[in-house]
């Protein structure tokens, strides 16, 4: 059954699905902001956060968990636990900000950008 399993598929096998968001969180993360499609930011969103907030306590099994999520990149897990979560330190939740832009030219595909706050 399909209850309460309302994550997109973006045409691909779990596999490849997960290393899309993997990535895109990865290069959020490095840059700060991102532009891609409106889908992807909308999924990529409660992922990014659920990092921030783990982030906030760093501990070292969080460190871990962290690094495993990113696939190991140990520059994006750094910065998320060094620069990014400090910040947000004292705020609950709500650490990235979706701006919807114009559609991209070749597909009119929707796009926005994600941002943290």
């Amino acid at each position: 059954m399909k209850h309460h399993k309302r994550n997109r598929k973006f045409g691909r096998e779990t596999g490849p699905r997960r290393a899309l968001l993997r990535g895109l969180s990865r290069e959020l993360i490095l840059r700060g902001r991102i532009t891609t499609t409106e889908a992807r930011a909308k999924e990529l969103r409660p992922m990014v956060e659920k990092l921030v907030t783990r982030a906030r306590l760093a501990s070292v099994g969080n460190h871990r968990i962290l690094l495993s999520v990113l696939g190991g990149d140990l520059r994006a897990t750094s910065k998320l636990v060094k620069d990014v979560a400090p910040r947000y330190k004292e705020r609950p939740g709500g650490y990235l900000r979706i701006t919807k832009t114009s559609p991209r030219q070749g597909d009119a595909s929707p796009m926005a950008v994600i941002e943290f706050v």
